[in-house]
């Protein structure tokens, strides 16, 4: 039966390929060719000259770069936030810690929709709308992050913090030289969540940013297939350009995303 499920997973990847292949294939065209059947869509002539029109003549690349860069301030800030939130919670005694344990659970009972009037006034008032602040702030609260890195935390034990302590290392070592390196594999995962949810992230730009100049690619590129509704290159050009750096930390950290995805609990 095993030469059964491998032929059969070998279809259902080509399957799930398909459109990629068709996407990269279509990017390729010339524009405005006529296509009549499906053997069209995959036959010469090709032609970059879509690629070169788009990336000079649009502020898809800018775009990119935005989302680039928030995205990775996002992914480091959160990180060393919820990191040194967990630390806290799970290692340092204080009082109410139980209390703010599940004050930081409940916040993922809250819609993020719930909470976008009340975060949009709060940026007006703070005059970050509009800007790359505005765009980094919002998404650095993360109670799924603080929450996973707690009970990796938990698993460590006190005897060994303890240890460390009598050697003369403080609390700061504790967290830099210990914690850190053991709970490497949560933190990966976590980033490479946090990186990827940033970069699609599209109702709080919407919402926060007018100006173009600041528009990441999930807000940019509806604003150029408008422009693109008769012809399937151009369109293709796009997605294709804005796919290719996220399709590339899938393939470079693909074990760490599975990984991710299953320490998190999230299916389909």
């Amino acid at each position: 039966m095993k030469w059964f499920y491998r032929i059969f997973s070998l279809c259902m990847g080509l399957l799930f390929l398909f459109p990629l292949i068709w996407m990269l294939v279509v990017s390729v065209k010339k524009e405005g060719m006529k296509i009549i059947t499906v053997v069209d869509w995959f036959t010469p002539p090709y032609s970059l000259a879509v690629y070169h029109e788009i990336i000079t003549g649009t502020k898809l690349l800018h775009w990119s770069w935005n989302s680039f860069f928030i995205a990775v301030c996002v992914t480091v800030l959160t990180l060393v936030i919820a990191a040194m939130s967990a630390f806290a919670v799970s290692k340092i005694p204080f009082r109410y810690r139980t209390f703010m344990f599940f004050f930081i659970l409940a916040g993922l009972l809250i819609p993020g929709e719930a909470i976008l009037i009340p975060l949009y006034q709060v940026a007006k008032d703070l005059d970050i709308l509009n800007s790359y602040q505005g765009l980094i702030l919002p998404a650095l609260a993360s109670p799924f992050a603080i929450i996973i890195l707690k009970s990796f935390f938990d698993g460590i034990p006190n005897e060994l913090l303890e240890s460390i302590q009598m050697d003369g290392g403080g609390v700061w070592r504790i967290f830099t030289s210990i914690m850190l390196p053991l709970t490497r594999p949560a933190l990966v995962s976590i980033a490479i969540l946090t990186f990827i949810g940033s970069w699609n992230n599209f109702l709080w730009p919407f919402m926060s940013v007018t100006d173009d100049n600041l528009f990441t690619l999930p807000m940019g590129i509806p604003t150029l297939m408008n422009q693109y509704t008769e012809d399937y290159v151009k369109p293709m050009v796009i997605n294709t350009v804005a796919s290719l750096p996220i399709m590339v930390l899938f393939l470079i950290f693909e074990r760490q995303i599975i990984k991710g995805v299953s320490l998190s609990g999230i299916k389909g």
